[in-house]
């Protein structure tokens, strides 16, 4: 692998000597943010791989069938639907608490820093 970098490095400097990047936009301005800075190492990759798929990982998909569902609670007025909608809320918010601490997420400073407002927003029956 040492050969193939060499020639990387050798066409970088090609292309440098030539202006190949003297005009590219952002040019002297600093990199965006990571926007996955605060996903552990372990998991990053996979999330890009997602992210350029379009698709979005299972713990997002948890968080917006909560949004869903709390919406539909809100809107509700019959009382056995609303029960139903509230189970459904509990065994999803279940699964979502469940595959935090699988990934270790809940033992980060910033989560500490606000878990008892993140599980007061989770557990409310409205």
């Amino acid at each position: 692998m040492d050969w193939i970098s060499s020639i990387v490095e050798e066409r970088i400097r090609e292309a440098q000597a030539r202006g190949d990047f003297d005009h590219l936009p952002g040019r002297g301005k600093p990199l965006p943010p990571d926007e996955l800075a605060s996903v552990p190492d372990a998991l990053r990759i996979g999330y890009r791989l997602l992210k350029n798929a379009g698709a979005i990982p299972p713990e997002l998909e948890l968080r917006k069938e909560m949004v869903t569902i709390e919406d539909l609670l809100r809107c509700c007025t019959d009382d056995g639907e609303r029960g139903r909608l509230r189970e459904k809320l509990n065994e999803v918010q279940l699964q979502y608490r469940s595959m935090m601490e699988q990934r270790g997420w809940h033992q980060t400073a910033v989560f500490e820093q606000y878990r008892e407002q993140i599980e007061k927003k989770l557990l409310s029956d409205d």
